[in-house]
C-alpha cells in the first residue's frame, strides 16, 4: 500500500498524546492511535489526520495488560504494518502523600505508567530487530529527576521509565534501534489547567521560560527522536521543561 512506516502512539486521544500523533502523521507515517477509554477524542485525532491527508487507525488496548498489548501490535501489523515508532505515553496519577497511599494506589501507577511501556516495547522490539530499525520514544517526567511531594509512586513510575530506557538503548544499539526518554515539566494539559490558579503560579515560577509548556513542545521533540537525524542520540533523557531542571 505504501512505504512509509508506522509509528504508534499509547494514549493518543488526548493532552501530550494527542499533539505527538498529529505530529507524526504530518511527517508522513501512518499512525496507529491508541486509547483505553476515551474512543471519542481518539476518533477526534484519526479525524484530522484524515482530513489533512494522512493515514490514522484507532485502536483500543489497556497497554498496562500484557495480553491486551499482544492483540494491539497483531491489529496494528494486520492493518498498517509492523511498528517502526513507538511512543509509550499512556500513563495516569493516584497521588496521595506517602503515609496514606494505600498500596492499590501504587500498585496502579506502577502497573499502568512502568508494565505498560516494559509489555509494548517487548512486542515493537521485535519487529525492529527484523527490519534493522526502530524508534523507541519514552515520556518520562521531570519529577523522575527531581521528585514531587504527594507522588511517590508516579515519580518512581516514572523514573523506572527512565533506567528502562537506558536497559534498552544498550541492549539494541547494535540494532539500529534507539531508545530514548523525554521528561516535559509543566506542560498546559486538561489535567494542569485544572489545578488551583495558586498551584499553577507556584510550578509558573519554577520555570525560567516564564510559560507552561504545550503539547505540541513536546510532540516536536518526539519528532526529532523519530527522525533519521537523531540516529545517533540513544539512551538519553531530555527535559521538556523550560529550563525547569537545568543544572
Amino acid at each position: 500500500m505504501t512505504d512509509a512506516r508506522i509509528a504508534l502512539v499509547t494514549g493518543a486521544g488526548k493532552g501530550i498524546g494527542r499533539a505527538v500523533a498529529l505530529r507524526l502523521a504530518a511527517m508522513g507515517f501512518l499512525v496507529a492511535v491508541n486509547y483505553n477509554r476515551s474512543e471519542k477524542p481518539a476518533n477526534e485525532v484519526c479525524r484530522l489526520i484524515r482530513d489533512g491527508g494522512g493515514t490514522a487507525v484507532p485502536f483500543k488496548a489497556d497497554v498496562s495488560s500484557g495480553s491486551d498489548v499482544k492483540t494491539l501490535f497483531s491489529d496494528v501489523e494486520r492493518e498498517l504494518g509492523p511498528v517502526a515508532v513507538l511512543v509509550n505515553n499512556a500513563g495516569i496519577t493516584k497521588d496521595g502523600l506517602l503515609m496514606r497511599m494505600g498500596s492499590e494506589d501504587w500498585d496502579s501507577v506502577l502497573t499502568a505508567n512502568l508494565s505498560s511501556v516494559y509489555h509494548c516495547t517487548k512486542e515493537a522490539i521485535r519487529g525492529m530487530v527484523r527490519a534493522k530499525w526502530g524508534r523507541i520514544i519514552n515520556i518520562s517526567s521531570v519529577v523522575a529527576l527531581i521528585g514531587n511531594p504527594g507522588q511517590a509512586n508516579y515519580c518512581a513510575s516514572k523514573a523506572g521509565i527512565i533506567g528502562f530506557t537506558k536497559a534498552v538503548a544498550r541492549e539494541y544499539a547494535g540494532k539500529g534501534i534507539t531508545a530514548n526518554a523525554l521528561a516535559p515539566g509543566y506542560i498546559s494539559t486538561e489535567m494542569t489547567d485544572s489545578l488551583p490558579e495558586a498551584a499553577r503560579n507556584t510550578l509558573l515560577q519554577q520555570v525560567p521560560a516564564g510559560r507552561p509548556g504545550t503539547p505540541e513542545d513536546v510532540a516536536a521533540a518526539v519528532a526529532f527522536l523519530a527522525s533519521g537525524d537523531a540516529s545517533y542520540i540513544n539512551g538519553q533523557v531530555i527535559a521538556v521543561d523550560g529550563g525547569m531542571t537545568m543544572c
